[in-house]
């Protein structure tokens, strides 16, 4: 059995994976910003010194951080201790720098085969 496709799907594919480009390109820039943000407050302070997911998210926006971790401590106890608190004490340039990859990783043109008839 075949799958349909349709046109418009066919004609959305490089718009998204344009959208997916861009938006990991721009996540990227702003996680060599905050990459050289931390650093220069490391090298002022001749110790370690990151920005936080936590406290990069609570900058943007306190009241939907208070209702992550909320939503985390009341379905998803089992898994806020050992990975979401992780999560949040990473460094904010880490946590974009892998997102942004992710991004462009999925925005990216699909290899032509050769020798291969592709469906």
């Amino acid at each position: 059995m075949r799958a349909v496709t349709y046109r418009w799907q066919v004609a959305r594919a490089p718009m998204i994976r344009f959208l997916f480009r861009t938006l990991g390109l721009f996540l990227l820039a702003l996680a060599f910003v905050f990459l050289v943000y931390d650093g220069t407050k490391s090298i002022a302070n001749q110790q370690f010194v990151y920005l936080r997911v936590n406290e990069l998210w609570a900058d943007i926006d306190q009241h939907s951080l208070n209702q992550v971790q909320d939503w985390f401590k009341a379905r998803a106890l089992w898994a806020w201790d050992p990975y979401a608190r992780t999560f949040f004490e990473l460094p904010s340039w880490f946590v974009l720098a892998i997102i942004s990859t992710v991004l462009v990783t999925l925005g990216r043109k699909k290899k032509k085969l050769i020798g291969f008839a592709r469906d």
